[in-house]
């Protein structure tokens, strides 16, 4: 079976916005302070690249697998991802590594609209 127009556009946009999530956590500030220690750093970092990896196999799962639920994790992590960035601009500012955070979750965000409408409907399964 052919993959329908929208399903591609959506594992498209998300394997898109994986990438750039990955380019912010490499230009993230890794300067240790009293507050975040080198060894923090590095487990958030690790965290966040385990992170990157688990929501590519749900892109994966949704999209080749025909699977509904990681859809619905996805949205649940765009929902999560854009309370923290919010607060994370609030405390800081508009950085770099979050302006590429806020174009990450509008390509998500327009990537999962894909998923849940045209000739995707049909496509996933409960």
């Amino acid at each position: 079976m052919n993959l329908p127009r929208n399903v591609f556009w959506f594992e498209a946009l998300l394997y898109s916005s994986l990438t750039l999530d990955a380019l912010s956590v490499a230009l993230a500030d890794r300067t240790p302070t009293e507050a975040r220690t080198e060894q923090m750093i590095t487990g958030d970092t690790l965290i966040a690249g385990v992170m990157i990896l688990v929501l590519m196999y749900f892109v994966w799962l949704a999209a080749q697998r025909r699977k509904n639920w990681p859809r619905w994790a996805l949205v649940a992590a765009l929902v999560l991802s854009v309370i923290s960035l919010v607060q994370v601009i609030g405390d800081l500012g508009l950085e770099l590594d979050s302006g590429i955070e806020v174009v990450s979750c509008i390509v998500t965000a327009a990537g999962l609209y894909f998923s849940f409408t045209g000739d995707a409907q049909g496509w996933f399964n409960a």
